[in-house]
């Protein structure tokens, strides 16, 4: 069913032309707390090959899927350099990224863009964040580097449903249930649609389903397959809440970052450019394959009830003071309403430059192009 997986043989075939002495090399780690096989390793792999290609075989990064850190422990380990490169779930840390996850909790709003936007959220969402904290956001890589890390770029999935143990799709059926919620965002989302949410890591979603901890998981449909939850669903409504979980994929820890040639850091950046592409369109391109494959196994696709989606479009148009409000309140953010706004018109942007991109190597080279190229890598994290 895979056919939407990263392959990434051709590119570790044109790595090995050129590459420097075994002696010359230097080996990164790069951590990542997905399962093997999930969609972010597949990215990873996909970033390991062009690093290598890219920096002569000078620079090579070996990917540790699950193993060196899990999700929970990245920030920490990579801050600490029992990682390289990691997979940084920044919405997993309030306190340490307040200023990023501002921005990565406003992604509901891809829901109020229309339905031109429809399959192709993480493809528009992942570039303008990007691009945003690259070059409008000084206080989230201040944030990065007081982490001892450097920002190397975002990662992001597609649009969010609910992934259930029970029909749940309407405002009646959310009442009285609980649900995994990976961000604040969804979390105030249930609340606000009378459910409870229940805060927990990725990995503990499967056996929280099948014991009963939750009745539904707030995910997109490719994180079935990556975490192995099908056995555990039986009913799934697409059309609320939306948005996605987007998150640094590719931080660099600050010493290694400091420590690298300016050239070997320009390969990581298009490394980092390649798994930032690799990621959400992989996303959108298992979501369908995915909800089939969950019609065969007898699980329920419902239609949303009109006055769900009605009253979730009502509370997002209100979430972006309430966010706004919420990171100045508890995190000391000043200036998030005026972040929102310039991120908003980022997202326009990027919904015109993505709309006619037919390839994830197209769509590598336009995020190459218009963002990670036109860093300075002898002066960015220094």
């Amino acid at each position: 069913m895979r056919s939407w997986k990263v392959t990434t043989a051709s590119l570790l075939s044109a790595a090995v032309l050129g590459l420097a002495t075994q002696a010359d090399a230097r080996q990164l780690r790069h951590a990542v707390g997905h399962p093997p096989g999930s969609l972010a390793v597949d990215a990873a792999e996909a970033m390991a090959a062009t690093v290598a290609r890219e920096s002569g075989g000078s620079l090579t990064l070996r990917v540790y899927p699950m193993s060196l850190l899990n999700m929970a422990e990245t920030s920490a380990g990579l801050r600490d350099g029992i990682a390289d490169v990691g997979f940084v779930l920044t919405p997993y840390h309030a306190a340490e990224y307040p200023h990023s996850n501002l921005i990565s909790e406003a992604s509901m709003v891809m829901r109020l863009m229309g339905d031109h936007v429809v399959g192709r959220e993480g493809i528009i969402y992942v570039p303008a964040m990007a691009e945003f904290i690259f070059t409008k956001c000084p206080e989230c890589n201040q944030e990065f580097a007081k982490q001892n890390q450097v920002f190397g770029g975002i990662v992001g999935g597609s649009s969010y449903g609910l992934l259930c143990n029970q029909p749940v799709k309407g405002a009646e059926d959310i009442k009285g249930k609980r649900f995994r919620a990976g961000a604040a965002n969804w979390s105030r989302w249930v609340v606000a649609m009378g459910g409870t949410p229940v805060t927990m890591t990725g990995n503990e979603m499967l056996e929280s389903l099948k014991q009963g901890v939750v009745d539904c998981v707030v995910v997109s449909t490719p994180e079935v397959p990556n975490f192995g939850l099908a056995e555990a669903i039986t009913d799934v409504t697409m059309g609320v809440p939306g948005g996605l979980f987007t998150t640094a994929g590719q931080n660099i820890n600050l010493r290694v970052w400091r420590g690298l040639k300016p050239d070997e850091r320009t390969a990581l950046l298009k490394g980092a450019s390649v798994a930032a592409a690799h990621v959400p369109w992989s996303y959108h391109r298992a979501e369908h394959e995915v909800l089939a494959d969950l019609r065969k196994r007898g699980a329920t696709i419902h239609e949303t009830d009109p006055e769900l989606i009605e009253a979730t479009h009502t509370f997002i148009e209100e979430d972006m003071g309430t966010i706004a409000k919420y990171f100045a309140d508890r995190h000391g953010v000043k200036r998030g309403a005026e972040m929102l706004s310039e991120f908003r018109a980022l997202l326009e942007k990027w919904d015109k430059l993505t709309t006619d991109v037919k390839s994830v190597d197209e769509l590598a080279e336009l995020y190459w192009n218009e963002i990670y190229s036109k860093v300075d890598t002898e002066k960015f994290g220094l």
